[in-house]
């Protein structure tokens, strides 16, 4: 009955056009008052790195925090539950006392975060689509709160199914930003703390649109992204770096590549922050809306304008197959023909790149004056 009541109700609470941040707020919001936790999160992950970026933090983890749980997380990566190891299991939720059997301490994530904090156990509810990871929700209990139980669990995994579809579907439903934009990559400089040692207008300016809620006194040091990005980037091979996509608050995309390097003799990471260039935007915005590996091939090749037969030849496959597929990809972004699909893909996540030119190349803003001079 409880499950099935949590379902609905979340199923209700997630109608209509949501950005990323609300579906988490929503999800956890319902999920807690059937699964009660002390300590819990919502974070939205970027399907191809899964590095965070943005999400539901005001009852989280303690600032203090968040450092050695980036280490463990993004760069270590061998602990039992560990995010890219959840996502080869089959199954949603996970609980750190069940994939330790009991030994709670033989698992370094709850000696070092989670015991210190007075917490006792975590639950892990990937937010997935088929290959692609998309969101994850952590709720944690200390001692004075029972143990999770089967039942919890069950509702856990329900609600994640719900919560995943309107989370992807937060990512494609995004207008056209009208508003003058900053033309080139902003930068920040974070120290060997990770803490900011200075930052661009430009930057700053994309950063204020992540979708990232903190408690207050929380995130004062900047976003988490940026410090998961950073920790990631300082435990990659010399000159590797680390790379994430994120989304805005208003449905554009923005990347952020971090390189770790030497400042007046201390370690420092360099963070370049900018709008995702069409080429990287084009793989992501498919997959979103659900296409299989071939149904997202021929989708490209439409909008590279060529034709059923082109697409045939080059792919080897017969023109039927090709229709087929085509029609998945119809159906799967809610238009009805060739010239439609371009049309909503431009328009909702191309045009905002185009629409207002920049007057300057080094990340300025657009001034309004000069813009009326043309």
């Amino acid at each position: 009955m409880i499950l099935s009541e949590t379902t609905s109700r979340l199923e209700r609470g997630l109608r209509g056009e949501l950005s990323a941040l609300a579906v988490l707020d929503r999800t956890t919001r319902v999920l807690l008052d059937a699964v009660p936790a002390d300590v819990w999160c919502g974070v939205v992950l970027d399907p191809s790195t899964l590095l965070d970026t943005g999400g539901q933090h005001e009852s989280g983890f303690p600032e203090s925090s968040m450092r050695r749980l980036f280490e463990i997380e993004h760069v270590e990566q061998d602990d039992v539950d560990n995010l890219r190891a959840l996502t080869r299991r089959s199954g949603k939720v996970s609980l750190l006392s069940r994939s330790t059997d009991g030994r709670l301490d033989e698992s370094k994530y709850y000696r070092e975060i989670l015991r210190p904090l007075g917490l006792t156990d975590e639950l892990r509810i990937l937010l997935r689509h088929g290959p692609r990871t998309w969101g994850l929700l952590v709720l944690c209990r200390d001692a004075h709160t029972r143990p999770f139980s089967a039942a919890e669990l069950a509702v856990a995994e329900a609600v994640s199914v719900p919560a995943c579809a309107a989370l992807r579907r937060s990512l494609l439903l995004s207008g056209v930003d009208c508003g003058p934009l900053p033309d080139a990559p902003g930068w920040v400089v974070l120290d060997g703390d990770f803490g900011i040692r200075s930052m661009s207008p430009t930057a700053q300016h994309w950063l204020d649109q992540l979708q990232e809620q903190h408690a207050p006194g929380r995130g004062e040091g900047g976003p988490y992204l940026l410090r998961a990005l950073a920790v990631q980037a300082r435990g990659e091979q010399a000159g590797a770096g680390a790379h994430v996509r994120a989304p805005t608050g208003t449905g554009r995309w923005i990347s952020l590549r971090a390189w770790p390097l030497e400042q007046d003799g201390e370690p420092a990471v360099v963070v370049s922050v900018g709008p995702t260039e069409p080429a990287e935007l084009t793989a992501l915005v498919l997959d979103v809306y659900g296409l299989s590996p071939r149904a997202r091939e021929i989708a490209q090749h439409v909008l590279l304008g060529r034709s059923t037969s082109e697409i045939a030849g080059h792919l080897g496959v017969s023109e039927y197959t090709v229709q087929d597929h085509l029609k998945q990809v119809f159906g799967k972004v809610g238009v009805r023909s060739r010239r439609e699909l371009v049309a909503e893909l431009f328009f909702r996540h191309y045009l905002p790149q185009l629409a207002h030119p920049p007057l300057s190349t080094d990340g300025r803003l657009l001034s309004p004056e000069h813009d009326d001079q043309g």
